[in-house]
């Protein structure tokens, strides 16, 4: 009885920690140099696309804050170690699609890398801007 107790001691500390971690991949993240915004969830799809609700909840999305078109997060695979995840994109067309990385590091940057597929691009300045393959995000202070 005594190892049992124990054993569910311990299986309830793990449990708290990793609801602890949990809420890395649940945020708003900025990326000023380009002017964009991601929303996400990566844990559940609980994410509401302002102006686009007929689409559902969904796991997150990126956009380019002067502009309503967004590429939503689809598809979610976090890493074991809960910093990294493979994520699945499309835009809101659903003309375009990709596979991206997205990890957080130590000093909190987020860092979305496009692995195949589409190229990210949203509208400004009249025309289309192709985004880097690799982008840098912030939480807002």
């Amino acid at each position: 009885m005594r190892r049992f107790i124990i054993m569910l001691m311990v299986c309830t500390m793990h449990c708290l920690c990793v609801l602890a971690q949990d809420g890395v991949f649940k945020t708003k993240i900025y990326n000023k140099e380009h002017d964009l915004v991601m929303d996400i969830n990566l844990y559940e799809e609980k994410v509401r696309i302002p102006g686009q609700e007929v689409l559902g909840l969904v796991y997150g999305y990126l956009k380019k804050t002067t502009d309503s078109r967004v590429w939503i997060v689809m598809g979610v695979e976090i890493s074991d170690d809960g910093r990294s995840a493979r994520i699945e994109m499309i835009n809101d067309y659903g003309s375009e699609d990709l596979e991206a990385s997205m990890a957080v590091g130590d000093d909190g940057v987020y860092t979305l890398k496009q692995l195949e597929g589409s190229t990210i691009k949203v509208a400004g300045r009249g025309k289309w801007i192709k985004l880097p393959k690799v982008i840098n995000f912030k939480k807002e202070k």
